[in-house]
């Protein structure tokens, strides 16, 4: 049974033009497709940083972020990741004008804001073809991103019901050193800045 008044964001961050960076973007976009229940927004931050720090200060329980992360897994690889929160004595630079930290958009929006940040989850996914610094353009995702587009979508949709009826429910990481499964089945969870 959902809770009355949850509130769940549902974020994709990426830069479409960088190859697999496309991550985030492309799964908000397959959940046209498989849309998630009524009242959770969903929408496509893209690199806007800044309208994300705003987004993340409009009383959500949760926001989770879904993007590319290189973590050191085989291309394809889901992880859930809850991060720590900064507080607001954290210094807050401000987003990159054509990039997407999560980091410094957390930074920023406690820095802004005067009410904690909701929690935040990012489902991560490793990505294969990262651009080199010098490349402006890079167009398409790697096949083993674009496989795990379908994962994510079907991990959202297993976690967002559990994040709508409990905002603070303990949620699994996928098995990284196993092929890659879907994230969000009820199980442990460790802390810090690693995989919950």
């Amino acid at each position: 049974m959902t809770r009355t008044g949850t509130r769940l964001l549902v974020a994709g961050v990426g830069n479409i033009f960088l190859a697999d960076d496309a991550f985030g973007p492309e799964v908000i976009r397959a959940l046209d497709q498989r849309p998630l229940p009524s009242g959770v927004r969903v929408r496509d931050f893209g690199i806007r940083g800044m309208d994300l720090a705003y987004e993340l200060l409009d009383g959500y329980d949760t926001a989770v972020l879904v993007d590319a992360a290189a973590r050191g897994h085989r291309p394809g690889t889901l992880s859930l990741i809850e991060p720590d929160l900064p507080d607001r004595t954290t210094g807050a630079a401000p987003p990159e004008a054509h990039g997407m930290d999560p980091a410094k958009v957390l930074a920023l929006a406690a820095h802004l804001g005067d009410e904690p940040l909701p929690r935040v989850l990012v489902l991560a996914c490793e990505p294969e073809v990262r651009p080199r610094g010098d490349e402006d353009i890079a167009p398409g995702i790697s096949a083993p991103v674009r496989d795990a587009v379908e994962r994510a979508v079907t991990a959202l949709h297993t976690m967002v019901p559990v994040l709508l009826a409990d905002p603070a429910a303990t949620l699994s990481r996928p098995d990284e050193s196993a092929d890659p499964p879907p994230a969000g089945l009820p199980l442990p969870v460790g802390d810090g800045t690693e995989d919950r």
